[in-house]
């Protein structure tokens, strides 16, 4: 029933449908054609680190405002450089307030292009893949949250794919909304950490490295969490499996 929706909303399917993908298309290309790639960088944040650190003195509530919806353009644009700049927010609000600042702009950004895939992309993709993207369909959305939580939670997967792959998926808004604010608060907090102490590295002088960020310890951290979260997706099976009796 739901696969003969999608394919008769396909063959209806408008180009105007695509404008937000030819929108955030369009947004990338002309992020690097402008050479704004080159001021997401460390040394950038080093040279402006004055300039930065008096503007957000002077006037932080607009500082932070600022910051929110930069970070929310970057991730809805799917931008490279989302470390560097979580780094920043720790950096320039301190540990607390830069972890606030990241996850909303995150989570606004990440709301965005869920819906622009959603409205653009998933009725086509679901009548083109036909019942098997029907049965993962019904399997994610069965424990969404849970799923949401660990592709949040754990670094190895690309923030930007987590954020279409649920709308191809059929997740809703409510759930992706929730586990992407959830989900990110951990690792968040490790970047802005870091970021908070980047001013006694600038002034030593010494090189810094995002390998060196992600240690051991925070990414046994991480997938830790991220195996507490499928904790209900473990029960629920748990659940149905079939009783034998002892004869």
């Amino acid at each position: 029933m739901h696969s003969d929706q999608a394919i008769a909303r396909a063959r209806g399917f408008s180009w105007k449908r695509l404008l937000p993908v030819a929108v955030l298309a369009a947004g990338i290309v002309a992020f690097f054609a402008f050479g704004l790639n080159k001021y997401v960088t460390f040394e950038a944040l080093r040279q402006h680190r004055g300039e930065l650190m008096a503007f957000v003195a002077g006037m932080p509530v607009k500082a932070v405002l600022i910051f929110v919806a930069v970070y929310a353009l970057a991730t809805a644009f799917s931008i490279p450089g989302g470390a560097i700049l979580t780094l920043t927010g720790g950096f320039l609000f301190g540990i607390w307030l830069g972890t606030a600042a990241v996850v909303v702009g995150a989570t606004l950004g990440a709301v965005a292009l869920f819906l622009a895939a959603r409205t653009a992309l998933a009725d086509v993709l679901r009548a083109r893949a036909g019942p098997v993207l029907g049965k993962m369909q019904a399997g994610f959305r069965e424990n969404a949250l849970s799923y949401m939580l660990v592709l949040r939670l754990v670094p190895a997967f690309p923030f930007f794919l987590v954020n279409l792959v649920p709308a191809l998926l059929g997740v809703p808004l409510r759930t992706f909304v929730l586990g992407t604010f959830i989900g990110i608060i951990p690792g968040t907090f490790v970047f802005a950490s870091i970021g908070a102490g980047l001013g006694s590295i600038f002034d030593s002088m010494q090189e810094f490295s995002l390998k060196g960020a992600l240690t051991p310890q925070v990414l046994t951290a991480l997938i830790g969490l991220s195996l507490l979260s499928l904790l209900p997706v473990v029960y629920k099976r748990f659940r149905r499996a079939p009783v034998t009796e002892a004869t």
